[in-house]
Formats: C-alpha cells, structure tokens, sequence
C-alpha cells in the first residue's frame, strides 16, 4: 500500500464512495433546498456550479483532508517560491512568474527573474506597435499583412487556440496563420496563398531543433528565397522565440528579433512567455496583457483562498473523487461557445502529458489510476453525437460543462438557445429519466403494454452524471487567462495528490528521439536493420513506393 492509499482520509473517501454508490443526485437535491447555493465558489470572474456532483458535504470535508494530507499548501508554497519542484530534471517551475504583476521578486536559483520577464514583455509590446503601425516592413517596404506562426505542442496549441477563442478581440492590421503538422501540405497550403513580401515567419523553438517546426522554417524559408527574397532579407521577415541564439543568427535571423525562453517555463505553459508573440501580433499587445492580468489574478486566488472555497483545488478533488473512486477514466470538456472549441485540445495536451505518469516523484510505481484521458468539443454539437454515450453509457465521465453569459455581437434568441442547451444538458444528466417516467410517457401515447415496457427499458437514463457548470459574463482576454490558469492549477493540485513530477514528460522526449533515428533510417543514414522487424518493414515499405519519385 502506497503512503497515498494508506492516507487516513483516502480509507475514509473509499468507505463514503461504497455508501454513496447507490445513492442519487436527484434525492439529495429534493432533501436539500440549498445545495445549489452551497456548492458553488468563484474567482477571478468564473463561477463554479459543483452541486450536480456525486458528492456530500462529508465528502467534500475528506476530499480536502487527503489534499492537506499530501500537502498541497506547502507544494504550492515552493512552485511559486521558485523551487526546482521538477526534480527529474532539477528545474523550478515559473510559468506563473511570466503573469506576475505584482511588483514582488521571483527567484530562481537566488536570482530575481522579474527584470528579464518584464523585458520581454516590453521587447514584444514595441515589436507588436511596429509590425501594427507599418514601422516594420518587409525588404521591399511594404507593410505586414500576414504572420505565419510556426511551433508544435504546447509551442502551438496554446498561441492557435488562445487565439480562436479571442477572435472578437482581432487587431485588423495582421492575419496570423499556425502551422504545427510536419505534413508538407499544411506548410503549403498556408504559403501558397501569401505574399512573401508582406509575411512575416514566428519560428517558436527552444532549441532551434525541434523536428516538425525547424523542416516547416526550412520550408517557409526555402518559399521565402524561391519567391525572389534573398539570405539578407531574411532579418526582416523571420523572428524566433528561441534560446539557441548562434543557431537562430546562423538561419538569417537578427540577434535583436529573438526572443527568449527559459528552462523554468514548460513548453505546455509557455503561452504566457514570448512564445505568446503570435498572440500579441494577433490581437494587440494590450489584450494580451489583459490575458496575462487574468491567469494572475487566478493564481493570486489559487495562493490565499481556503481549500474549501478555492476554485482549482475543489475542481481538483472531484477529478481525484472520480479517477480514484468511481473508476472514472476520462473527463469530458464541453464549452458552449464557438470561439471557445479548441480548448478541450489545449486541456488535453496540459493534463495529460502532466499527469500521464505511472511513477511517483520518488520513482516509485503507483498502486492507483493517476491522469485521465482529457476530450471533448462544442456542447452542443456534441449533443447529437457523443452525449448519448455520458448520458446512458455504463460508466461514470465527469464533464465541465462552461458558457459565457454575453456574446459579441449577441442574438438574443441563439444564445438563449445555447444557454438553454448547457443547462439542460446538466440537468439531464444529473436527474435521468426512470423506468416509470419513461413508461407513463409511453402509455399517454397509447401503446399497449408489452411496447410500452419493451421501449421503457430503452428510453430509461440512469442520470446521477457528475457535472461542474462554469459560468463567466463574457469571453474577454482577462477570463480566458483566468480559465486557462484554473485548469494549470487544477493539473498541479491533481499531480501533488498523486504524488507525481507533473512538469516533465519523458514519453513525449523518447517518441522525438525514436523518431529522429526512424528518419535516419528512411533517408538511408542508418542501416534499417537496426529496428525492430515491424518497424523495419514499414520503413522499407516506405521507401519503396518513394524510390521511384
């Protein structure tokens, strides 16, 4: 048994989850008029809506306990302390020191690291106002019309997704386009449609080595000369955000063009640093100030708010509720709003690759399920595909189900609708539909007896689904860096309480190397004997349908 299961308050969690198994929502809502009222937080402007969960005030008070138990508070303490919390590999963890407005210091190894921050932050302010205002050109002098953002994982995601949601908020003097997939068709079909003497290339790697984004430069840069631009003009259509500063100058890059990154930010938490650059130039540097302004302020709530009323770790705890004790395999994402669709893939690559671990900090092997398997989409498109599944599947999804009460440009009869949708949606799942209901509505319609039992059992919806409703007035640039900062600390309270390292990712490092020696072996550089039979065989396959090309 591991010093996590063997916690006084993890036996207690287990003996309430047998209590509560064959006990319903729908009962405790009848026998408790103010549930709704109690089970609910907010920080940050985002309102939580927990009443809809399998839990009880018992429950709750236990939850918090194993938290403190594994301490939670001191962990949180050291990360934004500055302490090298990544111990595998001996790094602190500061993405939050990069939404840091509070004038204080942040130290990294007995070094403040806010003057180098707040530089970087001036450095894309005065980049933004010059490619906006026509300050900076193109070689022939024409203005900026078009950014290709070029990254992968956290690199890309976090800039592309960040910046659908906030599409409202567009600054008219750009268009910003992503590429992330090595496929050759994304590259080309983003180029093809471009004047490469009004583009400019943000090229987001720390190492200036990273696979998929450095061949996508390569490309880009090879459309850049093929166009009619030379090695020299290159200073004024590429930019970096890189830390390989010789490799980036090397590319035809300006030293005074390459922004920095550093060892203590992760790429899954970089959208905050200069890798946020796309952003800027997307939407002005003002709103993604104010992005960077509201994950503060959720961290700000995150390091002083109680446990019981603190929005991360109650949405923490019932994921570990879930995960630990109902079996729970994956959680289920699902905002009602267009803009905000991506942001179940940005979730997924941010929990999973934190908590996808089967070790604790120690090295040790868990005796306990750790991170879930993160998805989901447009509630309500997602209502005529996989709802029925979260509605009547055997097992137990837990889904956050997040709208914005106002919208841009509002219609007030679509939004009701949307509204209408989330809400019922979580109703539906929390309440079900009995036997009896199902068979009463059936014999008003007149059909005999044995129909009406033999459709009842169909139409028959257990409900008692777990739900969390997120509410927010509407989807500005402070909220979503709020939200996206919820579900950081959400991650981090998760990986304390299983006792995971959620800041490296030694599966993600072992798939770029693998796939850099398959590589060798597809261009010839190494003998593709070397591989395993399977893989050798693909690998030969491979090269025989291209040989001929």
């Amino acid at each position: 048994m591991s010093k996590l299961t063997s916690q006084p308050a993890w036996q207690d969690l287990s003996q309430l989850a047998a209590t509560l198994k064959d006990q319903h929502m729908r009962d405790w809502f009848a026998a408790d008029p103010a549930r709704a009222e109690r089970m609910q937080a907010d920080a940050a402007g985002i309102f939580l809506d927990y009443s809809k969960n399998r839990v009880t005030d018992e429950v709750m008070t236990a939850l918090m306990a194993l938290a403190r138990a594994q301490g939670l508070e001191a962990h949180r303490d050291a990360m934004f302390g500055g302490d090298a919390i990544n111990n595998t590999e001996n790094r602190a963890v500061l993405h939050t020191a990069l939404r840091n407005f509070s004038g204080q210091p942040v130290p990294v190894g007995g070094e403040d690291v806010m003057p180098e921050v707040m530089a970087t932050l001036d450095k894309i302010e005065a980049f933004t106002a010059s490619v906006h205002s026509g300050e900076h050109t193109g070689y022939t002098g024409k203005r900026i019309t078009d950014v290709v953002a070029i990254g992968i994982g956290g690199s890309f995601l976090g800039p592309k997704i960040m910046t659908e949601a906030l599409k409202p908020y567009t600054h008219d003097a750009v268009k910003v386009h992503f590429v992330a997939n090595v496929d050759g068709c994304h590259i080309h079909d983003v180029l093809q449609t471009l004047d490469h003497e009004q583009t400019l290339v943000v090229m987001s790697s720390k190492s200036f080595s990273t696979q998929e984004t450095l061949q996508n430069t390569l490309s880009a840069k090879a459309w850049f000369l093929n166009a009619g631009g030379s090695q020299q003009d290159i200073a004024r259509h590429f930019v970096a955000v890189s830390s390989n500063i010789s490799a980036a100058t090397e590319f035809g890059i300006a030293e005074e063009n390459i922004f920095p990154m550093w060892d203590w930010v992760g790429g899954r938490y970089s959208l905050w640093s200069a890798i946020g650059l796309p952003i800027s130039l997307a939407l002005g540097f003002t709103h993604f100030k104010r992005l960077l302004e509201g994950a503060h302020e959720m961290d700000n709530h995150f390091k002083t708010a109680p446990l019981e009323n603190n929005v991360p770790v109650i949405m923490a705890m019932l994921g570990v509720w879930y995960r630990n004790f109902f079996e729970a395999q994956s959680h289920v994402l699902l905002p009602y709003y267009h803009y905000l669709r991506g942001l179940p893939a940005y979730v997924q690559q941010l929990d999973m690759e934190s908590n996808g671990k089967q070790v604790t900090q120690n090295g040790d092997p868990v005796d306990y399920p750790t991170g879930p398997i993160i998805w989901g989409s447009e509630g309500t498109n997602g209502q005529h595909s996989f709802h029925q599944l979260i509605h009547q599947g055997s097992g137990v999804i837990p889904a956050d189900f997040m709208l914005p009460l106002t919208v841009p440009n509002q219609d007030d009869t679509h939004h009701a609708m949307l509204a209408s949708n989330c809400f019922g949606q979580t109703q539906a799942l929390m309440q079900g539909k009995t036997f009896e209901e199902c068979y009463a509505d059936l014999e008003r319609q007149g059909l005999d007896e044995a129909e009406r039992v033999r459709l009842a059992h169909h139409k028959t919806m257990p409900g008692n689904k777990p739900s969390n409703t997120l509410l927010f007035e509407q989807l500005d640039p402070f909220t979503l860096g709020a939200l996206v900062a919820l579900y950081e600390h959400k991650v981090f309270v998760q990986g304390v309480v299983w006792q995971l390292n959620s800041f490296d990712q030694w599966g993600v490092e072992l798939g770029k190397v693998l796939g850099n020696q398959v590589l060798d072996g597809i261009t010839g550089k190494r003998d593709s004997s070397e591989f395993d039979r399977s893989t050798e065989q693909l690998i030969a396959r491979f090269r025989q349908s291209n040989a001929q090309r």
